[in-house]
This record gives structure tokens, C-alpha cells and sequence, in this order.
């Protein structure tokens, strides 16, 4: 059974927050650990490797094996090909041209693209509020990666990489929301990566050939896929099931904190105080998007699509 349009509308409560935190603790070390695996495998095999242990982590638990509504097959199978086969190549092939301060700084329009595609789904505007916390946050992520993007490297190329993962992202967010509510959150995420793990064999076992062995690279993907993809995907898909899909993409927000929180704890690096006033722009973003807007319909809330 949907649930109830209200719930979407709620301000956040304290399980939205420890998803939405576990989540971006999980994806805030992913270009991190795709740098590594680069190091000695070829993209399509860092991109076929982390679906590949993501889904074997799913499948270790016996919820995600619940079945689904077979109406529902061809949506979670364009679910796996929007949200993962196709987003992991193009980062993975743009990483190789584009440094990940910079791929970390586009991916941060995840949530732009996200509430623009729910508007036009939807056929809502979204309310005053959810666009002020949206564009507060997106600025707080240019002011964080701005210092390390600086004379970052990238070609125009790499950047529409980028863009274009960042770009199916949006509608991917939006795809898994009435999936989600109708099968559940780890049956249709299991089954979205069964899939896209299907799809990316050929590719990635060609690249896994053309690879060399290094326990680094490898371990670096075991986490990948384990906690960045199996078990994170999980948790997000869960969170937009509750608070709707443009209000959960505030997560990509907290990505960049992370990656500087990680920074200054484990590598005693410094932060810019352009970066300092960055995390605030996240922070007050989050919470003007994370505020009821119970009575105000958004883009992002499905319970308002018009039926097929």
C-alpha cells in the first residue's frame, strides 16, 4: 500500500536524518575509492565489480528477496540501467580525465536535475521553499569543492561525462520512489543490480581482462560495492520513499562535507574557510528542505502524479 501523501510532506524525523547521514557517509568516499580502482582496473570493470558485490551484499539479506509485482519488472530492469550501468560507466570513463574535486562539484546538480524532472513528471512546480534550501545547498557545494577545484584538470569531454551521469541520476532518484513504495526498498534495489550486473557483464569482464591485479584496487572495490552500492543505495531508496525524491537528493549535498570531515580527521589536511562557509550553505539548505511543507503539493512528491 502507497503511503500516505502527508508522510512525504513531514518534516524530517530522526530516521530520515540516520539514513540520509549513513547514506552520504557511504557515498562521500566513493570517488575516493574509484581513484584507487582505477589504479590497476579499467573503467568498466570498476563499474561492473561494484554492482557486482553490491548486489551480492543485498542478497545476503533475506528481506531484499521478497518478490515484486511482475507489472513492476520493466521499471526496476530501466531502474538498474538509469541509476547504476549507465552513471557508473560515465564516471568511471570521466575520472580518467577529470579530476574528482571537479566530478564531485558537477555531481552536487543531483538534486537541480532531480527536482526539475519531478516538476515536469509530477506537472507541480516545487514550493518557494524546497527551491531556496535546493539552490542554498548547491551553492554550499560549490563553495566547499571550489578551493580544490582551482586548476583541476578536466576536459570538456570528461565534464559532459559527468553531466550526463549527474543528469540520469535525476531521473533515477524519481523512477525508484513508486517502485519503492509499491515492492519495497531492498526488493527493488536487489533486483535493479541483478540486472545492471547482467547488462555490464560483457563490457566489464572485458575490461576485468585487460586489467592487472593489485590488492588495493580491489579491496577498494569490495567497499564500493558493498557499502557505496549495495548497502547505500538501500538506505537512500528507503529515504526517498519517505520524504519524496526531491527532498532525499539533499544527501549528494552532504557528500563533499564528508569528504572534508574524512580529510581533516584521517589525513590532517586543512580547510578553506571558503570550505567552512560552504558547509554552513549545506547545512541551511538541508534544513530549509528538510521542513514540512504539508498543504504546499512539490515536484517530488508522486502522490500527485496524474495516473497512467
Amino acid at each position: 500500500m502507497s503511503a500516505p501523501a502527508r508522510t512525504r510532506s513531514e518534516a524530517f524525523a530522526s530516521r530520515d536524518w540516520a539514513l540520509l547521514t549513513a547514506v552520504a557517509l557511504m557515498w562521500g568516499s566513493s570517488f575516493w575509492l574509484i581513484d584507487i580502482g582505477l589504479d590497476h582496473l579499467q573503467p568498466t570493470a570498476v563499474a561492473w565489480l561494484r554492482i557486482l558485490f553490491g548486489a551480492a551484499t543485498l542478497a545476503c539479506i533475506p528481506a531484499a528477496r521478497h518478490g515484486i509485482r511482475q507489472a513492476d519488472w520493466w521499471g526496476v530492469g530501466l531502474l538498474g540501467l538509469v541509476w547504476m550501468v549507465a552513471p557508473f560507466t560515465l564516471f568511471a570513463f570521466a575520472q580518467q580525465s577529470i579530476d574528482s574535486s571537479l566530478a564531485g562539484m558537477i555531481n552536487g546538480a543531483a538534486p537541480l536535475f532531480t527536482a526539475v524532472i519531478a516538476a515536469v513528471w509530477s506537472r507541480r512546480l516545487p514550493t518557494g521553499k524546497l527551491l531556496t534550501g535546493l539552490f542554498i545547498g548547491f551553492a554550499g557545494v560549490l563553495a566547499i569543492n571550489w578551493p580544490q577545484g582551482q586548476g583541476a584538470a578536466g576536459t570538456g569531454l570528461g565534464v559532459g561525462l559527468v553531466l550526463s551521469a549527474t543528469l540520469l541520476y535525476g531521473v533515477a532518484f524519481n523512477l525508484a520512489v513508486p517502485l519503492e513504495e509499491r515492492n519495497g526498498a531492498l526488493p527493488v534495489i536487489w533486483r535493479a543490480q541483478l540486472v545492471s550486473v547482467v547488462v555490464a557483464a560483457p563490457a566489464g569482464l572485458v575490461g576485468a581482462a585487460g586489467s592487472s591485479f593489485a590488492w588495493p584496487s580491489l579491496l577498494a572495490l569490495v567497499a564500493l560495492g558493498v557499502f557505496s552500492t549495495g548497502l547505500a543505495f538501500a538506505a537512500f531508496t528507503t529515504l526517498v520513499g519517505r520524504v519524496g525524491a526531491a527532498r532525499g537528493s539533499i544527501t549528494v549535498y552532504f557528500i563533499p562535507v564528508i569528504a572534508i570531515l574524512l580529510g581533516v580527521v584521517l589525513l590532517d589536511e586543512t580547510v578553506a574557510v571558503i570550505a567552512i562557509g560552504g558547509t554552513a550553505l549545506v547545512l541551511v539548505g538541508a534544513y530549509l528542505t528538510s521542513r514540512s511543507t504539508r498543504g504546499e503539493p512539490t515536484a517530488g512528491d508522486e502522490s500527485h502524479r496524474p495516473t497512467a
